[in-house]
Order: C-alpha cells, then sequence, then structure tokens
C-alpha cells in the first residue's frame, strides 16, 4: 500500500521535473517479469524513480548498501522495494549479505516482477558506458539455475543534462539477453566475462556518447515554439513566482551539501518530490487568509502553472546555444 501510494504520487510530480520522457520500446512498460533490467547510472537514484514510476509492475531496485545502515531509514527503503547490494569499498564482511539479497531478487521473479540492477556498480554524471561489474552476470545465472526463466533486458538511461530544471530524458530498451545455463556449481570467470562482453555490446549503442552538454544536443532536436508555449506563457510566469521560494531553498540545501557530487540531480529531485506537498497545502492555507471558498482550487491550479512554467523554461534552455 505504501509503495502504490508513493509510486502514484510519484508518477504526477515527475512530470513536474522532466519535461519530456521518451521511451523506444513503451511495450515493455506494460510486460510482467520476471525480468532484469541491466542498465547504465548516469544519475543515481532518479534513474530509478524514472523507471518505477514508468512501469505498470512493481520495481525491486538494487542499491548501494551504505545507504541501509541509518535504521530508521532502512525500513523505509525495503517499502519502497530497494533491497542492499554491498561492494568490496563499503567492507569485505558485508559481501554475504548479497546472498541473501540475491535471494531476494529471485523470489520476485517467481512473482513475476521486475528487478533494475546497475551493471557499472556506479553513479557517474557522464555520457558513455564505463566497464560492467559481474554483479548482473551472478544474478543471471544464479537464477537461471533456479529453473527461472528470466530475461535480461539492456537498458541506457539518457539525459539531455544533469543539473538544470526540466530535462529531457530518453530510455532505449535494447533486445533480451537468451538465457546461458551453466548447469550445477558456480559459473566460471570465463562465463561471467562472455555474459558481460554479450551485455556491453547490445547496451553500449543504447547509450548516448558525448563529452560535453554541447555534444549531447544532437540527440536531442530542438523544440519549436508553438501556440502551447503562448498558451502557457502567462500562467507560467505565475508558475514560476509561486514555487521559486520551494525550488530555490531546496536548491540552497543541494549546492551546499553535494554540489560536487554526482548525487546532485537526484538529491535535489527528491527535495523537490517530498516537500511540494508540504509547500502546496502552506500555500492553499494561506490562500484561504485571502479568498476564502476559492482557495482549494490551488490544490488543482498551482501545480498546472508549475507544468506551465516548464513548458517555457525548458524551451528557452533547450534551445539555448
Amino acid at each position: 500500500m505504501f509503495y502504490r501510494l508513493i509510486k502514484s504520487y510519484a508518477r504526477l510530480a515527475i512530470k513536474l521535473y522532466c519535461k519530456k520522457i521518451v521511451v523506444n520500446k513503451p511495450e515493455l512498460l506494460s510486460g510482467k517479469g520476471p525480468v532484469l533490467f541491466a542498465a547504465n547510472h548516469p544519475n543515481s537514484f532518479l534513474d530509478g524513480i524514472i523507471l518505477t514510476t514508468l512501469l505498470d509492475a512493481p520495481l525491486y531496485s538494487l542499491a548501494r548498501g551504505d545507504a541501509f545502515k541509518n535504521k530508521v531509514l532502512a525500513p523505509i527503503l525495503r517499502k519502497l522495494l530497494l533491497l542492499p547490494v554491498y561492494r568490496t569499498s563499503e567492507g569485505v564482511e558485508n559481501l554475504g549479505s548479497n546472498y541473501v539479497t540475491f535471494k531476494a531478487c529471485q523470489e520476485a521473479f517467481k512473482a513475476k516482477s521486475c528487478v533494475l540492477i546497475f551493471s557499472e556498480a556506479r553513479c557517474v554524471n557522464e555520457w558513455q558506458l564505463r566497464p560492467l561489474r559481474k554483479g548482473t552476470a551472478r544474478l543471471a545465472f544464479s537464477s537461471w539455475q533456479e529453473g527461472i526463466p528470466l530475461k535480461v533486458i539492456p537498458l541506457a538511461f539518457n539525459y539531455d543534462r544533469f543539473t538544470f530544471f526540466g530535462k529531457t530524458v530518453h530510455l532505449n530498451f535494447g533486445d533480451a539477453i537468451p538465457p546461458l545455463i551453466t548447469g550445477e556449481g558456480n559459473p566460471t570467470g570465463k562465463q561471467l566475462k562472455e555474459f558481460n562482453d554479450q551485455l556491453y555490446k547490445t547496451l553500449d549503442p543504447l547509450v548516448y556518447k558525448a563529452a560535453n552538454p554541447l555534444e549531447i544536443k544532437n540527440y536531442f532536436p530542438k523544440i519549436k515554439s508553438g501556440f502551447k508555449s503562448l498558451i502557457c506563457f502567462l500562467p507560467g510566469l505565475v508558475g514560476w513566482l509561486v514555487h521559486a521560494p520551494l525550488f530555490f531553498i531546496c536548491k540552497f540545501y543541494t549546492d551546499l551539501k553535494f554540489k560536487k557530487s554526482d548525487h546532485y540531480d537526484s538529491v535535489l529531485t527528491s527535495l523537490l518530490l517530498i516537500t511540494y506537498p508540504v509547500y502546496l497545502l502552506f500555500f492553499v492555507v494561506l490562500m484561504f487568509q485571502i479568498i476564502r471558498g476559492f482557495s482549494l482550487l490551488g490544490l488543482f491550479v498551482l501545480p498546472i502553472t508549475a507544468w506551465c512554467w516548464l513548458q517555457i523554461n525548458h524551451l528557452f534552455i533547450r534551445n539555448s546555444s
């Protein structure tokens, strides 16, 4: 219930943060598992949030293990279907916990659910595919050995930018990697390498390549201003005035704590998602002191003005040189 509620809210809220999300194979969004999405990882937990909002089925996501050290936060993360995965850098003593996570993934597969794994294992804000770790191969082989008809589907997240409001995101799905049955025992190093080579070969063409924001614009065509832009202009200005205090407060905190971090964009997005309902309620209560009965309209009108500002903002920034 908690997961469904948060997912429903995130589906609406993400439309106020991402101007456009384009999916090359939208039919995959309505399918069921068992599916392992093997993805690149350019934008921290925003990658997982976006895919979660698009999929009809529940999505389990593998997240860095140190996020689960907080005893208050850990139960909430698990309710959001996040599962911990540990790297050597987070302590060799924690690596055994990965087997527990793999078992949880296999139970999700048996229930025909989907799992998202970031095959690079580390988030970096850049436009290229980095070397793949062996975790994806190990999870796939262990599931096939259990007789699970798992489909491994490569997925590339592509962003037109990382640090500005109103971005465009392209999700490129590749063809499923066929099962590579290994029989009894653990897969050999050669088999793991063969799997990674095949995954890399399939995933790499789906990832946009660019050295800087100017080059990445070649993958995202300019937006034509039209009638919609004219309609959105005035309510968009109202939306900017109304929402600027919240945005700049969240941005100030994110700049202070995460300015040089690859988690910057995801942290800013999450802060806005979490605080917006409170801010919206506060603004409606304030309106009630002025216009009384019509104040409840703010619950619907204010998000619309925010959406209008997103259209104008994206048009100017996206088409700028």
